[in-house]
C-alpha cells in the first residue's frame, strides 16, 4: 500500500506513528494513553485476572508512560514493588517523576537493554508485558534469559494485538497468537491460562518449566 492509496485518516495515523518514533515524551504519552484506551484495554479486568497479592514483585516490561505501572503498584501495595522497565529514557524519566509526585514509593524505574530487562537478582513474581512483545527481537533468547529473574512459581503475561482490524495490520504492531505460543514454548514456558475478553488482543499467561 502506498500513501497515494491510503485514506486520509490512514495517512494521518501513519504520520503520527512516524512522529512518535522520534517525537517528544508528551506525544509518546498521548499515543500510549490516548485513543480511548480504557475502553478497549479493560485495565481493571486485566488486573483482576492477574490476581496479584500484597507483597508480590512485578516487572512492567515496556512500561512506556506507566499506563499499567501505577495500577500494578496499587495491586501489590503496601509491601510489594513494581519495576517500570523500558528502553526509552524519556518515558522512564516521566514515570519516575510521576511516581515521586504521587508518592509511589514502591515503583522503581529501570533503563533496560534491548536483550535484557536488567531486573534485580532478587527476582519478580510476574513479568508483565502489554503491547510490547512485537517490539522485542530474538524473543526466544530474550525470554530464556528473562527466566533467571523469575522467582519459583513466577509467571509471564503477554498481551499483544492479534492483527484483527485494519490499523494493527497496517502498521504491523501485532503478533499472531500461534507465534507467541511457539516462541514461549521454545523458551521453556508452558501456557497456564488464556483469557479472551480483550477485543483485538491476545492475553496469555505462562509459567516457566525450565527448573
Amino acid at each position: 500500500m502506498t500513501l497515494r492509496q491510503c485514506k486520509p485518516l490512514h495517512i494521518i495515523l501513519i504520520l503520527l506513528i512516524a512522529a512518535a518514533c522520534t517525537g517528544c515524551t508528551s506525544f509518546k504519552r498521548w499515543l500510549n494513553e490516548g485513543f480511548g484506551r480504557d475502553g478497549w484495554q479493560h485495565p481493571e479486568e486485566v488486573l483482576q485476572a492477574l490476581n496479584l497479592k500484597d507483597g508480590q514483585f512485578v516487572a512492567d516490561l515496556g512500561s512506556g508512560s506507566g499506563y499499567f505501572t501505577f495500577r500494578l503498584a496499587e495491586a501489590v501495595r503496601p509491601t510489594g514493588k513494581v519495576y517500570a522497565v523500558d528502553a526509552d529514557p524519556g518515558m522512564n524519566d516521566y514515570v519516575a517523576a510521576r511516581a515521586r509526585e504521587e508518592r509511589y514509593a514502591n515503583i522503581d524505574v529501570i533503563l533496560a537493554k534491548p536483550d535484557d530487562p536488567l531486573l534485580p537478582e532478587s527476582g519478580v513474581d510476574l513479568i508483565f508485558t502489554c503491547i510490547t512483545y512485537h517490539h522485542l527481537e530474538d524473543r526466544v533468547s530474550y525470554f530464556k534469559n528473562a527466566s533467571k529473574y523469575l522467582r519459583p512459581g513466577g509467571r509471564i503475561t503477554v498481551i499483544d494485538f492479534n492483527g484483527e482490524g485494519w490499523f494493527t495490520r497496517l502498521i504491523g504492531h501485532w503478533t499472531p497468537r500461534e507465534v507467541i505460543l511457539q516462541e514461549l514454548q521454545q523458551a521453556d514456558y508452558s501456557l497456564q491460562q488464556e483469557l479472551t475478553f480483550l477485543p483485538n488482543q491476545v492475553f496469555l499467561l505462562f509459567s516457566y518449566r525450565g527448573r
